[in-house]
């Protein structure tokens, strides 16, 4: 827990809007930065590439890869250490490049430049990156971005499914939040009061905004200044508390026991939607929002499986086992998995079976 008076990082560049891709080279000059690598996928390659490498003077030294997004972590180290010295080095994708990118400048003690293409998770802003560890994804810590970059005329075009993930992650900060106090109240941590207020305000800015267009510019902006404030949170608690609960723990189980599992963003939101009727609270407020902007119309499109989703309620405590959270206590978890069988909602998306 960091204390009164300690330095937490925070990201000293914060640009969201429309064409700021183009102000990538001007953020590096202003910061003294000569030596950038830069870190595309396929997509941001096509789209992106030109547009950031705009702008450089001839004293820059730009060197640019392409990875795919599944690397495992100890290939990323390798790469990362393959690099020449840079000043700083950027990521430019979708999620998984971004980890990726998060976790080389890391593992390299430099700073990081987060440069999104889709809002699916909040990554681009978190401390923590999500990196294939003996073939099954698994958090890892890294540093939070010294910078994110987020371009509403890429972000925009993403797909709508990407969106819906990425208000699925937003959302679970309210059970994580709930899961948090429960904590405190069980003598387990102490919630850091700062950190929890950025958290809820988040939420709280996010839930006002118009949501009968979900690739509206304010929509996006707002999700991504939401989701950035959850990242800093967790700078300041020292832990992903703020934004990580039993909802996450039932996703990152689903990673490990599931063939194929679904987007990061889909999986916490509807297991936040479940965990917030085993807390009792604001159930409503999630119900609400995943109707108004066609999370549940989307998700139920999908095939779940439950059984996979009641071993993964039973697993979740493993996954964490040092928290005190609701899925922490057998009570709960039966709980959880009675909702699953006999709520309406849930009986739309996994059947009467």
């Amino acid at each position: 827990m960091n204390q009164s008076g300690m330095s937490i990082p925070i990201p000293d560049i914060l640009d969201i809007g429309s064409g700021v891709r183009k102000s990538f080279s001007g953020h590096c000059h202003k910061h003294g930065f000569l030596k950038i690598g830069i870190i595309f996928d396929s997509f941001a390659e096509d789209v992106v590439k030109e547009d950031l490498l705009e702008g450089f003077s001839k004293q820059a030294e730009l060197t640019t890869v392409r990875i795919h997004g599944d690397e495992d972590i100890h290939q990323l180290i390798s790469k990362a250490f393959e690099l020449n010295r840079f000043d700083c080095l950027a990521a430019a994708g979708g999620g998984a490049v971004i980890d990726a990118g998060k976790y080389m400048a890391f593992s390299r003690r430099v700073p990081f430049v987060s440069i999104p293409t889709s809002p699916s998770n909040d990554g681009f802003a978190s401390s923590n990156c999500s990196l294939f560890v003996d073939g099954k994804k698994t958090t890892v810590p890294a540093m939070i971005p010294f910078g994110v970059i987020a371009d509403l005329d890429i972000i925009r075009h993403a797909p709508k499914e990407m969106i819906l993930a990425g208000t699925g992650d937003l959302m679970s900060n309210i059970t994580a939040m709930h899961d948090w106090y429960y904590e405190e109240s069980k003598g387990i941590d102490n919630v850091h009061a700062f950190a929890a207020m950025l958290s809820k305000k988040g939420v709280n800015s996010f839930v006002r905004t118009p949501m009968e267009d979900i690739q509206n510019d304010v929509f996006i902006k707002e999700l991504i200044s939401s989701m950035a404030m959850g990242g800093i949170s967790t700078m300041i608690s020292g832990n992903s508390s703020p934004i990580s609960g039993a909802e996450h723990m039932i996703s990152h189980a689903l990673d490990q026991i599931t063939e194929k599992p679904l987007m990061h963003g889909i999986q916490v939101g509807l297991a936040s939607y479940l965990m917030a009727l085993v807390h009792d609270h604001r159930h409503e407020r999630l119900h609400k929002v995943f109707t108004r902007t066609g999370f549940f119309d989307y998700t139920k499109t999908l095939t779940l499986n439950r059984d996979e989703w009641e071993r993964a309620i039973i697993l979740a405590p493993d996954v964490k086992p040092k928290r005190k959270t609701y899925l922490h206590e057998e009570k709960h978890r039966q709980r959880a998995i009675s909702i699953l069988r006999e709520h309406d909602v849930f009986k739309a998306h996994f059947g009467t079976d």
